[in-house]
């Protein structure tokens, strides 16, 4: 999800251990730096506050789709983004899939202010979808300016007719 950086207020550091658990954990602080330094400098999945403050338009979309984008192949420990890619198209689709149930519920519900949340978590996941299959934004804005001043009706009747085969036939 992009998420405007914060932090938390009241929260405490965990506390520190002595002894034999502090030996354990200054290694594992070590194995972790050390690790770090060979990954390649992590984006976090946020957007800085000067960005946030722009009016919102399809710029925001292909800002977003350039960060997924980004996080295709890197490090799934440290990415949403890169750990949903990860897991390969059945469980993006699937995460769509409940992204857009949610948000069908919140729209039933009359929660605007919900729905608003669940329709950015559905364009954030179909956005994942299409880096997942190689679909650029500017392939989707292309079609929807075909389509633009075309009758729904008339342009669903224009599409060619799939037929299915029958499963075990």
């Amino acid at each position: 999800m992009i998420k405007k950086a914060s932090t938390k207020p009241g929260t405490k550091a965990a506390p520190k251990a002595t002894g034999k658990g502090a030996a354990k954990m200054a290694v594992k602080s070590q194995s972790k730096k050390a690790a770090a330094a060979k990954q390649p400098e992590h984006k976090p999945d946020t957007l800085p506050a000067d960005l946030l403050s722009e009016p919102a338009d399809m710029t925001v979309l292909n800002r977003l789709y350039d960060v997924v984008l980004s996080r295709k192949g890197t490090d799934p420990s440290v990415s949403h983004s890169a750990r949903l890619l990860s897991r390969g198209t059945y469980k993006i689709a699937q995460k769509f899939g409940e992204e857009a149930v949610e948000c069908l519920i919140e729209a039933v519900a009359g929660r605007k202010d919900l729905l608003v949340g669940e329709s950015a978590d559905v364009l954030y996941h179909l956005i994942v979808l299409w880096v997942d299959a190689g679909v650029t934004p500017d392939e989707v804005w292309a079609e929807l300016r075909r389509r633009e001043g075309v009758s729904g009706i008339a342009e669903k009747a224009a599409r060619p007719k799939e037929t299915f085969a029958k499963k075990g036939k």
